[in-house]
């Protein structure tokens, strides 16, 4: 949502969805006024401003995403979320529910890490091409253990509460992020995908429920949802969807 007066501006690579959608996402739900600043003509140039501190202004951020609010520049997905998600009403009533959240919001990201080395087991500095034996043999694992363990875990979670969400009725931020990580796994192995969710209740109520959210669905639509790609964290190369 871009407006003359944003109340966020967003710093992140402009043609890929990556680490910086789970922040758009939350955004978009808040209906939150903010500039992605990675996608305006002078975004590189922009980008790089702000990791180098804002020319000394502030400490330098290690990596994109990084969220300029108030004045103040904050950075790593988790941290940004858990802060949106405060300051917009999607981190649940108490402290419980926020810990609660930000437990479950850390192991998403801890499955956007495996899903990201499937295809770059090696280094990030070459290309996938210079490494498909690694990758298939790391992609074997994740797609025939890891994957099943995540949606296994998070469909547990869900079958705590009375849905579709987290925390009930109530939608969250780890929602959004649990959304972001289901889709991206779908377009990434989708039969390993489907495999390890047929069985699972309720999984499908949490990405309906997410993707029927006002600002959500209108973003959904828009082209302002970069499609995936094979540039992002999660890329389909058919020859890792391995098919058990």
């Amino acid at each position: 949502m871009a407006t003359n007066t944003p109340d966020y501006e967003l710093y992140y690579w402009p043609t890929i969805q990556g680490r910086g959608e789970f922040v758009r996402l939350i955004l978009e739900a808040a209906g939150a006024a903010y500039r992605d600043v990675g996608r305006e003509p002078d975004g590189p140039a922009a980008i790089q401003e702000v990791l180098e501190g804002l020319e000394g202004r502030q400490p330098p951020a290690f990596a994109p995403p990084v969220l300029k609010a108030d004045g103040a520049t904050y950075a790593q997905t988790a941290n940004i979320c858990q802060l949106l998600g405060r300051r917009h009403g999607l981190a649940g009533q108490s402290d419980r529910d926020l810990y609660r959240v930000n437990q479950l919001q850390l192991t998403v990201h801890d499955c956007l890490t495996e899903a990201h080395d499937t295809h770059h087991p090696i280094s990030v500095a070459e290309y996938y091409e210079d490494q498909r034996e690694a990758a298939a043999r790391r992609a074997a694992f994740f797609v025939e253990e890891r994957i099943p363990k995540f949606v296994g875990h998070f469909d547990e979670v869900l079958s705590y509460t009375d849905g579709p969400f987290l925390l009930g009725d109530s939608l969250s931020y780890g929602d959004l992020s649990l959304f972001q990580l289901l889709e991206g796994l779908n377009y990434a192995f989708p039969e390993a995908f489907r495999r390890a969710t047929e069985a699972r209740d309720h999984l499908p109520a949490l990405r309906a429920g997410v993707a029927d959210v006002e600002g959500v669905a209108e973003y959904l639509e828009s082209d302002r949802r970069i499609p995936f790609n094979e540039k992002g964290i999660f890329r389909h190369y058919p020859e890792l969807d391995l098919s058990g």
